[in-house]
């Protein structure tokens, strides 16, 4: 009998000290728990309230040994928890999500990895990098330009847009900060982000440039807007550089040169670039021999309003790897691209042909560029001024083209589209948009059966006659007449 009285206390004191152990450990977890429980309980808008008495009450949050309510549930998640969970959410509810607290607005900073900078004094401050600690993209092009907050006058363009004031002159200097104060802040945003991939700057020296790649050595595109060839040592140094985008002359903004020295001394610092957009870039013949022997790598090559030396054309066969070949508002091609003596021959990995925007009216040098290109599969003539019938028979060089798109080329016929698409044997796709000078009614049986071969064929050339036969029967463009006869009438009335 002693014996079981003696293990009685073993039994049922070994239980109640685990469980209040367990209470006294999670006990304020529990009361924050069963206050919202209570507080849920409670009706949101009561009816009849009660007076507020003199006496004290008894506060149920003491009761709980909770000293102040719990507003924010998310309070009680980690902030990897909800990161995680703000993450997943679309980017279009980032800007009212940072409106929630102080806490969101920190985390969902944490989450931003691209942003435009306006003002460069919050870059220069410090502040940039409180806000957004994980950035990877960082344009600082609209915060380079001077430009009054208050101003009425909204300067745009393909490259950049700021406002402007009235007083100066869009391609005055003193419109963008100086050479030395770009540089300053190259260097605090450096420094601030060393995994840098992706920088848009202008008017920056060799210096700043410099202190880029030396501490950002994963930055693999970069877009510099005024550019020189001093510049272009300091972006030789960026070895893992991969798409770049040189901005040399901006018609009525700024004004810079970029040669065949400058671009030599790309090609040999930046041999793993896959991407090169010229914009406004001089140069010529040696400069792009340089590029097409250095960068072997290099898949597109785009240029955009260039003033290059005649010739230049035919160091595109140096480019033994090029895919994509891009002409985008190009006064000429290549004047004298007819008289170069040297052959070289064409490119014979690419594939692509694009041409926007562009004035093709000479007949050489635009035949040039085709024999140069004679093996790609996909042509496109967007919106190129200049383009007729004669211009668009040199296409027929063209013979393993698979994909043709004609967009906004007025003065093209259904002549001279024929002529080209009756000898393209290989070709599967065709997009005729916008041409008023293609009239179906000019169609040929033989284009018809052309027509029907293709695996893809979108054919609008005459966008007023497809709109004329879409609204036919509808009503629409009868009932203002009605409803104006019938005004006419309200007022014929007597008394009206």
């Amino acid at each position: 009998m002693s014996s079981c009285l003696a293990e009685e206390p073993k039994l049922v004191s070994s239980p109640a000290r685990r469980w209040s152990g367990l209470w006294m450990k999670n006990k304020k977890a529990l009361n924050n728990v069963l206050f919202a429980m209570h507080l849920q309980s409670l009706p949101k808008n009561p009816k009849n309230p009660q007076p507020v008495s003199s006496s004290p009450r008894p506060n149920k949050a003491q009761d709980f040994d909770v000293p102040v309510p719990v507003s924010d549930r998310t309070s009680l998640l980690s902030d990897e928890t909800l990161l995680y969970i703000l993450a997943k959410l679309p980017d279009s509810q980032r800007s009212s999500n940072s409106l929630v607290s102080k806490r969101w607005l920190n985390l969902q900073g944490r989450l931003v990895r691209s942003i435009k900078l306006l003002q460069w004094d919050f870059l220069v401050s410090g502040r940039l990098f409180h806000r957004f600690p994980n950035l990877i993209h960082v344009d600082l092009v609209n915060a380079s330009v001077v430009s009054p907050r208050n101003s009425g006058i909204f300067c745009s363009n393909n490259a950049v847009s700021f406002h402007l004031d009235s007083i100066l002159n869009p391609d005055d200097s003193k419109i963008l900060l100086g050479s030395q104060e770009i540089d300053e802040g190259l260097s605090v945003l450096a420094n601030g982000y060393p995994n840098l991939r992706r920088l848009s700057a202008m008017n920056a020296s060799e210096m700043g440039v410099l202190s880029v790649a030396e501490d950002c050595p994963t930055l693999q595109e970069l877009e510099l807007h005024r550019c020189t060839d001093q510049v272009l040592r300091g972006i030789a140094a960026c070895h893992n550089l991969q798409i770049l985008r040189l901005i040399g002359n901006l018609d009525g903004f700024y004004k810079s040169s970029v040669s065949d020295v400058g671009l030599t001394i790309l090609a040999q610092g930046c041999k793993r670039l896959v991407k090169l957009e010229l914009s406004g870039c001089e140069g010529g013949y040696e400069g792009i021999k340089a590029i097409g022997q250095c960068c072997q790598m290099l898949e597109e090559l785009t240029i955009c309003d260039h003033r290059m030396e005649d010739g230049w054309l035919y160091a595109l066969g140096f480019c033994r790897d090029l895919k994509t070949l891009r002409f985008v508002s190009c006064g000429s091609i290549d004047r004298r691209s007819s008289e170069f003596c040297e052959e070289i021959g064409c490119c014979p990995t690419l594939e692509r042909l694009h041409l926007e925007k562009c004035q093709l009216r000479d007949r050489s040098s635009l035949g040039a560029l085709f024999s140069v290109c004679q093996d790609v599969k996909e042509v496109m003539f967007h919106n190129c001024w200049g383009l007729d019938n004669d211009m668009f028979r040199t296409a027929i060089i063209f013979r393993r083209v698979k994909f043709l798109s004609i967009e906004g080329c007025s003065r093209l016929t259904i002549e001279g589209l024929e002529h080209v698409l009756l000898s393209s044997k290989e070709l599967r796709s065709l997009r005729v948009v916008s041409c008023k000078s293609i009239k179906d009614s000019e169609t040929s049986q033989a284009l018809s059966a052309l027509f029907s071969s293709l695996k893809d064929l979108k054919w609008r050339p005459d966008t007023k006659s497809l709109v004329s036969a879409t609204i036919a029967g509808s009503g629409m463009g009868k009932r203002g007449s009605r409803f104006f006869r019938k005004g006419c009438d309200w007022k014929s009335l007597p008394g009206a």
